[in-house]
């Protein structure tokens, strides 16, 4: 357990393409929101954690140039940091700083524009440029080569990731925010356009402009704010190996590490009985049921038929993704902060529409970084 909670947080709706809204008037809109819910003006924060990434945003040192936008500059300047990863790993730096004892608040804004970009060239730049990137590979592609060695290894099926984009997709009906909200069958999820073998159009997150912050505070300052506190109780990351081929893709060690150091520091030792519900990075619909064994949730192989099965359905007795995830809104960066947003309006009991039924005690945040998964992030939060 930690000493830290989020007071304050803002997320815009994410679309297909924000013309209406620059980087910096995305960040503004968010950082204003934020420090609103959490009734704190720009003077009281302490520390800003800035989020992006180069390669998205086409112009170098991407995450200082929206520094003025986030209050930065105020009062000739305060301390800024840099994260270019996901939201998540910026929510843990933002947290380091206030541990160092240097800070009693920090800001974290992200944002990203993928509509500005072209996703196949941005993620084939990731992969090591003598050897994998000639190839063409990029992030679908690669996903691809993830969902068929989980299925050639655990014997699942194409309809058993069709399940997690059908629940996911319906909970986004719930959500302003989602960009894809509908109501599929299995045989239209099985009929959608293949993308890249097994992997069909809804089995993919789509591309989406938005922008996400989060307001962290030591104890001092949060138990004195009038807004109710979600601690951060458990927080762990860790990563892999950066050569595909150097994993087995079926598994996920970076994530069952981190999970299980999350776990020791929020005290948890029966995570399918303790937390009330979870927010994973679900990018690709497999990603869902592999994330949720590797968590711990499950025995391997056997989260396909939890999801189908209804354990982790809206009503379900673990909810996983009742804002629709990331299959229903995908801007990258962003995403993972977006989780950790979502799983602190269920404890705040402040989801509207899709807010789940039982008071939510103690949920799970999940971002990702890298190819499948390469770097893995979990958040546990609570009252």
């Amino acid at each position: 357990m930690t000493d830290i909670a989020i007071v304050g947080m803002a997320q815009t709706p994410y679309r297909r393409r924000r013309d209406d809204a620059n980087f910096a008037e995305l960040i503004y809109g968010v950082t204003c929101e934020a420090l609103d819910d959490a009734g704190l003006e720009i003077g009281d924060i302490d520390n800003f954690i800035t989020v992006s990434n180069d390669f998205w945003d086409g112009r170098t040192i991407s995450s200082m140039a929206v520094q003025d936008a986030c209050g930065s500059s105020f009062d000739g300047g305060r301390n800024v940091s840099t994260v270019e990863g996901d939201g998540t790993f910026g929510l843990l730096y933002g947290m380091m700083r206030i541990l160092s004892g240097a800070y009693q608040t920090t800001l974290v804004v992200v944002h990203c524009k993928g509509s500005e970009g072209n996703m196949r060239l941005i993620t084939n730049g990731m992969f090591d440029y003598i050897y994998t990137r000639p190839l063409g590979i990029e992030a679908t592609g690669a996903a691809a080569l993830q969902a068929r060695r989980y299925m050639d290894k655990y014997k699942l099926t194409e309809e058993d990731f069709a399940h997690v984009s059908i629940k996911n997709r319906g909970n986004a009906l719930r959500n302003p925010n989602a960009q894809l909200a509908e109501t599929l069958s299995l045989d239209q999820v099985m009929a959608s356009k293949p993308i890249a073998s097994p992997l069909k159009l809804h089995d993919i997150s789509p591309i989406s402009d938005g922008a996400a912050a989060v307001v962290l505070a030591h104890r001092n300052v949060a138990n004195k704010l009038g807004r109710k506190p979600v601690w951060v109780k458990g927080i762990a990351h860790c990563s892999e190996a950066h050569f595909l081929g150097d994993r087995d893709l079926a598994e996920a060690p970076a994530l069952r590490d981190a999970a299980f150091r999350a776990y020791q520091m929020a005290g948890i030792e029966d995570p399918f009985a303790e937390i009330d519900l979870v927010e994973l990075y679900d990018a690709y619909s497999y990603m869902e049921p592999l994330w949720f064994e590797e968590l711990g949730f499950c025995p391997k192989g056997k989260g396909a038929e939890l999801i189908r099965l209804g354990a982790t359905a809206f009503d379900g007795p673990l909810p996983v993704n009742p804002s629709g995830g990331v299959l229903s809104a995908h801007a990258v960066l962003v995403a993972g902060l977006a989780r950790v947003i979502e799983a602190s309006l269920q404890i705040r009991g402040e989801a509207g529409e899709r807010q789940v039924e039982g008071p939510v005690e103690l949920a799970l945040a999940h971002g990702i970084n890298g190819p499948c998964g390469q770097s893995h992030c979990v958040v546990i939060l609570g009252e």
